[in-house]
């Protein structure tokens, strides 16, 4: 453990021990990756230094795009997106460029269709949620080999696939649609048709691309809207498969839920909603329990996941930070889940 100043933070350090607030709340729990938009946001907050792990300690957090990349994707598509809205400008052909780099960054990774993916829940924000379904869309059509022409227009369509919200008033942020009224519902299931309207003309765009906006709430089983048809391309089923999955960690027209129950929500849905052979491919790469994650174990232990094993998506490793009386562990205990093989998670805990 070592101590640093906040200025000398560069993102994704590991809390070594949890962050208090003068009022005994806790502002990040012990394990908590400090990612980049925090560090100002603790400044603010007056906090002048934190406690970290060292580096052979941290814990081993994989991103699809490195944090300040996602960072400057995010903002990059913002201005774009909000610049359309209200100027109707003509800049939108950027988003092209944006997602060939995003495509880019994904490559340059070693071994990028081999690992596993820590996507972690987080508020709704609907230029990161383009930017992460991009990410995880671009990664499920290199694992199933599209052409690069198919995954450079499904990149730039989940980019632009929720523009459509951007034309509506109502707040759809962590709430389900039974709970909106009626003329709400109809309002938000009129998005992709909005979005598609205002995309159309545009010849820079494929056809592709502007499928995938139209369609991407379309369900194999014909429950979708607001077409309700069938008639879904392998480029429209994989978006759909990762933005049903990222707009429920983040809350975008739903309850806002954790990880692993938005990844049974996928496997409840397989071959029903959704393409059986897309699930199991965005499955394979994303972690049931994400890095920073504090979960209890069948013995009564509290770990925070500290790594990830190939292909047991849901067997990370664990650091033991407290014992099954409540005590807190003072020395370093380390369980790999795919070597412990009787030791299980029972449950994520806050």
């Amino acid at each position: 453990m070592i101590v640093k100043k906040i200025e000398e933070l560069a993102g994704n350090e590991i809390l070594a021990r949890a962050l208090i607030s003068w009022d005994y709340q806790i502002i990040l729990p012990e394990g908590a990756a400090i990612r980049q938009e925090y560090i100002d946001k603790l400044t603010d907050l007056g906090i002048k230094e934190v406690c970290v792990c060292e580096e052979e300690e941290g814990i081993r957090e994989s991103l699809i795009l490195k944090t300040d990349i996602e960072s400057s994707v995010k903002e990059k598509v913002r201005e774009i997106l909000e610049k359309h809205t209200y100027k109707h400008s003509g800049d939108l052909e950027e988003l092209s460029r944006t997602a060939d780099n995003i495509i880019s960054n994904i490559l340059q990774e070693e071994r990028v269709v081999e690992k596993v993916y820590d996507i972690k829940q987080r508020n709704a924000d609907l230029y990161e949620h383009s930017t992460s379904i991009c990410s995880l869309a671009i990664l499920t059509a290199l694992k199933m080999k599209l052409s690069s022409e198919s995954i450079h227009d499904i990149g730039v369509a989940c980019l632009l696939h929720d523009i459509g919200l951007r034309y509506q008033t109502y707040d759809f942020s962590d709430r389900d649609l039974d709970e909106m009224s009626e003329h709400e519902v109809s309002e938000y299931k009129k998005h992709p048709i909005y979005g598609y309207s205002a995309l159309k003309e545009e010849s820079w765009l494929s056809d592709i691309s502007k499928n995938i906006i139209l369609k991407h709430h379309e369900r194999i089983n014909g429950s979708g809207y607001p077409l309700k048809t069938r008639d879904i391309s392998l480029e429209c089923r994989i978006v759909g498969v990762c933005d049903a999955f990222d707009e429920r960690i983040c809350g975008i027209g739903c309850k806002r839920i954790k990880v692993y129950e938005a990844i049974e929500y996928l496997k409840f849905h397989r071959d029903k909603k959704f393409d059986g052979r897309v699930v199991d491919v965005f499955l394979h790469f994303t972690a049931v329990y994400p890095v920073g994650t504090h979960v209890l174990t069948n013995e009564g232990e509290i770990g925070v996941v500290v790594g990830q094993n190939r292909d047991f998506q849901d067997r990370p490793i664990l650091r033991i930070i407290q014992d099954r009386d409540g005590g807190d562990v003072k020395k370093e205990i380390i369980k790999d889940l795919v070597k412990v093989q009787n030791l299980f998670i029972e449950k994520v805990v806050s």
